[in-house]
Parts: structure tokens; sequence; C-alpha cells
């Protein structure tokens, strides 16, 4: 469709877009009504469920890990002990709240956006998906939603216990607090709660209309000229949408900036514990104010700096590693990387489409397709056995499957990526992820930016075409503590620097694989891999007649009745069953 030009043509399309957003927005409110309670019932008495049944167990144990826990010095552990029974206790009605908030937003909000995604260029069949689109998915993924909060209570929340109570080594140092500065801090924390609360959240009232009408003015412009992100006919309903739904992300954006005002202000007693000194602590109360003003006028593309002071609160003139590094955007780079950022045609087909180019999906896909490839192959090979997959459903021990195989396909991947020379990733023969193309999350970063630099490490350690063949078993039969694991192993190399550095790699990549395969998407999608290298092995008939009985790890990764289903599959297949 052409952009209209001139007042009267633009006038003229939007009353003309007025009848059709309408029948859709009212019908996407209909939609809303009718699968929001569902969706908020499964959402909040899911959650709910299991974050009181688990509340007693996540209490003592976390008491019992941490009174253990040799990580933490003897008076830090007192503190932690004597200050967990507030958050401890408030933790369920949290969940509750959260539940009740998050399964109405999605409930009711889910299937009004697939209201407008049905009218898309590539959709057939508009008139049935309209009302089709967004009910059945929406109930699928409130159950989604239970699985993955499940998750995260039974599996994620026991590993990070189990990395707390887990032994140290000799030259690791606990994390130490100095008792004497501890009333320094809470002294600071006091005053600095209430002026930070206050003056961030004024900042954020006094700059919000701007963000409403600016937003409102950008959307109108974008509706009636098909502009930026509504360039393509099929965008044009979510700028309708949008608009409607502009207060409520201004609202939100306030609500977030009130919530981070009591975060900021308690950083300031790290402050004073690390700079050992009241007066840097108040000094940050004070600067943290026109961090976040500066912060704000950036997003909003407002005039640079701010007009509060900004006192120094370090002894030292370089920005540390913490928050308000993060939160500085002082650098000229980071600036022109934030303005960079504005509102710009991205000739996307749906909202739905242009919205995965900048998630991790594709990325998961990859790293569980690699590792669906690599364990059919190692099945072939032996370094896979019947025994690893039983260990792994049954006893819940899948070191080798959950984290030793991803760490062999990334490891593929930073080898072939540094044979290539590419300046990025090499994830598929179609995809190269870079720096400039990363996924726009910041959880994710964390994970997948030290990648770059190992890639650089493997590049310079130019391994040869034997030492490659040798990776694989190293990597799934060696602990990698030691250079002299690998003594008996023949490999090619025996540079013990060079062995070193290998090592370092891979136990790098073992600690990343390890804090991913706590999030619960990881979790859904390594049961289904788990589940394809089952079927892959009786399909080999690689499985042997072992029925130990399921212990407790196991029925953190599958339940009772998918158990049950891999037995009664592989009786009627005629292989032995494995529960």
């Amino acid at each position: 469709m052409e952009v209209p030009v001139g007042f009267a043509a633009k006038l003229w399309s939007f009353i003309s877009f007025l009848p059709f957003f309408i029948s859709l927005f009212i019908l996407g409110l209909l939609k809303g009504m009718i699968i929001c309670p569902v969706v908020l019932a499964a959402v909040t008495i899911g959650n709910s469920a299991v974050a009181i049944g688990l509340w007693p167990a996540h209490f003592i144990w976390t008491y019992f890990c941490v009174a253990k826990s040799k990580r933490l010095d003897w008076i830090l552990r007192i503190l932690v002990l004597l200050s967990l029974p507030m958050p401890l206790i408030l933790w369920p009605v949290f969940a509750i709240i959260g539940s009740v908030i998050g399964g109405f937003g999605y409930g009711f909000f889910a299937p009004l956006i697939a209201t407008f995604e049905a009218v898309g260029e590539n959709v057939t069949d508009k008139c049935y998906h309209c009302f089709s689109d967004g009910c059945y998915s929406t109930v699928e993924g409130s159950c989604t939603v239970v699985r993955d909060f499940t998750d995260f209570c039974f599996h994620s929340y026991f590993s990070y216990m189990d990395e707390l109570i887990a032994e140290v080594h000799q030259d690791e140092k606990p994390i130490q607090i100095k008792l004497w500065r501890v009333p320094g801090c809470l002294l600071v924390c006091v005053v600095a709660i209430p002026v930070d609360v206050l003056l961030i959240t004024a900042v954020a009232l006094w700059k919000s209309p701007y963000m409403l009408f600016q937003g409102w003015k950008r959307l109108f412009e974008d509706l009636t000229g098909r502009e930026g992100p509504f360039l393509e006919t099929v965008c044009v309903p979510f700028a309708g949408l949008a608009i409607l739904l502009w207060p409520l992300a201004v609202l939100g954006a306030v609500l977030a900036a009130f919530l981070s005002s009591f975060l900021l202000a308690l950083y300031s007693g790290v402050i004073v514990h690390q700079e050992d000194s009241v007066r840097m602590g108040l000094a940050y109360a004070v600067a943290v104010i026109s961090l976040f003003d500066e912060y704000a006028n950036d997003l909003l593309y407002l005039t640079e700096g701010s007009c509060f002071p900004r006192p120094q609160y370090r002894r030292s003139t370089n920005p540390s590693k913490g928050l308000e590094k993060r939160m500085s955007l002082d650098s000229k780079n980071d600036r022109e990387g934030l303005r960079s950022s504005r509102l710009a045609s991205q000739g996307s087909k749906t909202l739905k489409q242009a919205i995965q180019r900048y998630t991790p999906v594709q990325v998961w896909d990859w790293l569980f397709k690699s590792c669906e490839v690599n364990g059919k192959i190692m099945l072939r090979e032996g370094l896979i056995n019947s025994k690893d997959i039983q260990d792994c459903m049954i006893k819940g021990n899948c070191k080798k499957l959950g984290v030793k195989l991803p760490v062999w396909s990334v490891l593929q991947c930073l080898v072939t990526s540094a044979k290539s020379d590419s300046p990025g990733l090499i994830i598929s023969d179609q995809v190269e992820l870079t720096r400039s193309n990363l996924p726009r999350d910041k959880v994710f970063e964390w994970f997948i930016g030290p990648l770059f630099t190992m890639k650089e490490q493997v590049k310079g350690l130019q391994l040869e075409e034997n030492e490659e063949n040798c990776l694989k078993k190293l990597v799934i039969d060696c602990n990698n503590d030691r250079p002299e694991d690998w003594d008996s192993t023949r490999f090619p190399s025996t540079d013990k620097v060079r062995t070193a550095q290998l090592q370092a790699v891979i136990r790098r990549l073992q600690g990343i694989v390890g804090s991913m395969s706590r999030l619960p998407t990881f979790r859904r999608r390594f049961r289904n891999l788990v589940k394809v290298l089952y079927v892959e092995a009786l399909e080999k008939g690689l499985l042997v007649g072992d029925s130990s009985r399921a212990g407790f790890r196991g029925q953190r990764l599958f339940g009772r009745k998918e158990r049950e289903d891999f037995a009664a599959n592989t009786n009627d297949s005629g292989g032995p069953a494995i529960v």
C-alpha cells in the first residue's frame, strides 16, 4: 500500500483505519476476558502450590546451607542467618502476588496481541485466525510458566544451594565482612533510602509526561505515515494498539524506577564497606540521583548530563565494576550507542517476527540442535552409553549429558570459528553471531559475551587436526582439573602450558554451561534432548535392563508419569524397561 502524502490523505487514512482497528480491538478484548480467568487460575494456583508446598524445604535447607557453607566467613554467616527469616517468610507472599499480576497480564494481553498478529500478510484464512489465535496457545503458555517456575524452585534453587555448600579450594578465601564497618553501612542505608527513593521517583514522575506525549506523537506519526516499525500495512494495527497501551508502558517505567530506587539506595551500604568511609557512602547516595537522571535523559533523547550534583564516591578515579559503572553513561561511545538505537524501520513482517530477531530463541535452538547431533554421534562412538541416559533419567545424575555434552558443542563452535577467522561465532551455516547482533538480553549477554574472548584464546593455541580429534574424548571423560589429568589420554601435545590453557577454557565453559543449566528454559529443552537420546539409544538397541529405583534428584528432572511413559514405550517396542 502506498504511503499517504499530505494532510488530507493522512486524515482519510486515519479515519478509514478506525473501524478496522476497533473491530480487532473489541474482538481481542472479548478473547482476553474469556481466556484471562483460565490463565489467571492456572498460573496463580500452580505457582502458589509450588511456592507454599516447597516453602518448608526452602526454609530449612537455606538455613542449613548457609550455616554449613565455607564460602562465607563466620561473621557474615551469622549476619545472613539473622537476616534470613524476613525474606524467607515473605517469599510465598511475593510469589503469589507476582503470579496474580503476571497471570492477569499474560492472560489478558496475549490474546489481544495475537488477534492483531492474525492479520499478518503471511497468515492464511485471517478471519479464522483472528478468532482462534491466542486462545489455546495462551493457556498452553500458562502451563509452561508454571512448569518453568517449578523448575526454578525445584532444580535451580537446590543447584545454587549445592554450590554454596560445595568444598572450596585451599587457596580460595571466603567472602568476608568487616564487623566494625556494619554500623556505618546501616546508618548510610537508613539515610539513603528515604532520600533516593523520594528524589528518584520524583525524577521519574517529572519526566513521565514527556515520555507519554513524545511516545504518542511518534506513534501517531507512524500510524498516519506508515513509518518506523509500522512501515508495512500489516503492522499498522499495532500502531493503534501501541497508542492505547502506551500509558501502561509509562506507568510501568515509573513503577520500575520506584522499585529500583530501593536497590540503588541500599547499594550505598556496599560503597561504605568497600571504601571504609561513611562520607563516600553519603556521596554515592547523592551521586546516584544524578546517574539516574542522566540515564533517563539518554533513554528519552533529552539533553545530555544532569542538573543534580555528582560528588566523587570512589577513592580511585576509574569507575569500578559495580552497579554505578553499569548505570553511568559518561563515555561518548555509550551515549552514541544508546542514541543509535532510535526507532527505525526494521522491515518486519509481523511484530512477533521482529521481536524474535532480538531474543535468545535462535541461539537456544542452535545449542540444543548441536547437542542432539553430537549426542547421537557420541552414542554411536560409545562416549555416551545407556548407563549415562539411565542415570540422568532415573537418578538425576546428568553431568555428562547436561554439562559435558553442551560444553563440547560450544567448544566445537569455538574451534570452527577460530579456524575460519570469523569476527564472531559461527553457530550454523547461515548464522554468525557477532557482538552487534547479539540478542538484546542482559542475562544472555553474560553467558555469550565471554565466548568471544575464549574464541580468541582457542585461536591463539593454533590447534592441530590430531589435537582437535582428541578434544571430544577429553571433554567427556576427563575432569580437566590439572594438566596431569591428560597424561594417560595420549594427547598429542606435551606442552604443559598449552595443555593448562586448553583445560582452563574447558573449565570456564563448564562453569558457563553449569550456570545456564539453572535457567528454566534450559531445563525444559534439556528434557526434550534426553528424550531424543533415549529414543536413539532404544532404536540402536543400546539400552540395558537396569531397573534402578528412581531417586529424589531423578524426580526433579522427570516426573513419575514421564518415567512411566518411557518404560511403557520401551516395553511396547520389545526393549527392557528402565524404571
